[in-house]
């Protein structure tokens, strides 16, 4: 519509790859310009400047039209197209170059009445207010879209990674190398990720929204490395001031609430970063905390962590300093959020003085033994909880704990599952929620949407996510399985860190641009 506007017949319009070669004409750049519309995401960029200046050569130059072309360029491509008194002005980029000519000349010649001319007359020129908000608003879509598609910076709030991702450590999460994932949550506040600060609220609306789809992958997802995903059981929760706790959790373990349940899309869950330690197709058994995969044992991560009952006795004297160095601080006790750190007196069930219960890597329980030669150093044992471990059920499986778990087979897409009562107990959740179907039963026939089925055929990969500090890690041995659609994207470098997650603690320089990716 608005090429014959221009002098380019209509028809030209209508062939993809040319209409787009005369409109880089139209506003003055090189036919070759139009090939950078794809290249992804920077085609968005492209996309947006060749409105802009497609508009202001039809001489729309004020911030309206430029704002009009930004966030809805079809409205006032037809408006100018229908419009008989908007007249082609000829190529914007080529007019204003020749304008600042002019302008260069007559400085060069020290005419200074056709210079102040000039730039009085300038129809380019924009007023301070206006150049100002338009980098600002430039500013923030640029950066979205970065966050958006490509690298999105995080902190690590909690220790369940401890040792490998300390609190406090600010890290780069490419969201690239395994598959860009197209926006589904369209109406938000840009740079937010699911809660408004200060005011509270969730920061978008579930609707209108797009389906689910990814772009290629650079690699796939590896065993043994930390990956970032939406907690799949994060569509429904209670939140309060520590954290969110799932509808299942607050109902199972009675947890106190202020009673408002919010439900979230895949991509407005919160943000977990975890080791993925069964990939798709794996099988998983946890024994006695070593975990192993198809029958194989685990490359134990540099920094595994499990949680020890600590005897230092009544007449020792304990040296912070000491325990700094070995890198043991109040993140690594399990009863500093109780009151302030420190080894404390008649805690213990014998009545045992200086006694704590730590979370420590092999290398901190040798450093520590031999730092205090008479202390008593022993890892706690996990007794069975069905309330705190997946599949939450006693009866089928009675022993489970998160020492002593599984197995459990990771499914793959294509895989068959048969709908049996252990089954749904362990995958039941897979195939009703993130996979969107209806699950009934019939006597002792399972209905799926209504069919009756005794195999379902799995859509999507599925992955196992553990925390290396193994006994202070809320992960899949509590919820389950981490689907495909829930991935994000691969940590890079740590680019920032304070200790225990405070800057008033000092700065951990020897973790900057470490990698992310660590064993």
């Amino acid at each position: 519509m608005l090429f014959p506007k221009a002098g380019v017949p209509a028809v030209k319009g209508l062939i993809p790859g040319v209409n787009f070669v005369e409109w880089a004409k139209l506003i003055g750049r090189k036919p070759t310009y139009a090939l950078l519309l794809l290249v992804p995401i920077v085609n968005i960029f492209i996309f947006t400047g060749m409105a802009v200046d497609l508009m202001r050569s039809f001489g729309k130059l004020k911030f309206i039209h430029t704002a009009a072309s930004v966030i809805y360029a079809p409205a006032i491509f037809a408006k100018v197209a229908t419009n008989d008194n908007d007249k082609y002005q000829g190529p914007i980029l080529e007019m204003e170059h020749d304008y600042a000519e002019q302008i260069a000349a007559a400085e060069k010649s020290g005419d200074k009445y056709a210079l102040k001319k000039l730039q009085e007359d300038n129809p380019y020129k924009k007023g301070g207010g206006r150049e100002w908000i338009e980098s600002v608003v430039f500013a923030v879509f640029a950066a979205a879209f970065i966050r958006m598609f490509l690298i999105e910076a995080y902190v690590i709030p909690t220790p369940s990674m401890e040792g490998s991702l300390n609190v406090g450590d600010f890290l780069f999460v490419s969201k690239a190398h395994y598959g860009i994932r197209t926006p589904m949550t369209v109406a938000m506040f840009p740079l937010l990720h699911n809660r408004l600060p200060i005011v509270g609220g969730e920061s978008y609306l579930e609707s209108p929204s797009l389906p689910y789809y990814r772009l290629p992958a650079i690699e796939d997802i590896q065993r043994g490395k930390p990956f970032v995903f939406n907690w799949p059981v994060g569509d429904s929760i209670y939140l309060t001031p520590q954290r969110s706790y799932t509808a299942n959790q607050v109902r199972r373990q009675n947890i106190p609430t202020n009673g408002e349940l919010i439900t979230r899309p895949i991509d407005k869950k919160d943000h977990y970063i975890k080791r993925a330690v069964g990939i798709a197709g794996d099988s998983l058994q946890v024994i006695d905390g070593l975990i192993y995969i198809n029958g194989q044992p685990e490359k134990v991560p540099t920094h595994r962590q499990f949680s020890y009952d600590v005897y230092l006795g009544g007449d020792a004297i304990l040296d912070k300093k000491k325990l700094d160095k070995l890198g043991i601080d109040e993140g690594d006790s399990a009863l500093s959020y109780y009151q302030n750190w420190k080894f404390l007196s008649n805690k213990s069930n014998d009545g045992r003085k200086n006694y704590d219960i730590l979370f420590l890597d092999d290398s901190q329980v040798e450093s520590l033994q031999a730092a205090y030669p008479n202390a008593d150093i022993k890892r706690k044992s996990q007794e069975p909880d069905a309330n705190r471990v997946f599949p939450n059920n006693s009866v089928l499986f009675p022993n489970w704990t998160v020492d002593d778990y599984g197995p459990i087979y990771i499914p793959k897409a294509g895989d068959e599952i048969a709908m049996t009562p252990k089954n749904m107990a362990l995958y039941g959740r897979l195939i009703k929620v993130y996979e969107g179907n209806t699950v009934t039963k019939k006597g002792s026939q399972y209905l799926v949407n209504g069919q009756p089925l005794k195999k379902y055929t799995v859509k999507q990969n599925y992955y196992w996510a553990m925390g290396d500090n193994r006994h202070n890690s809320e992960d899949s041995r509590a919820w389950g399985f981490v689907p495909h659609d829930h991935v994000v994207g691969k940590p890079l470098f740590i680019w920032f860190s304070t200790k225990e997650g405070n800057i008033s603690n000092g700065i951990n320089w020897d973790r900057i641009f470490k990698s992310a990716s660590a064993d």
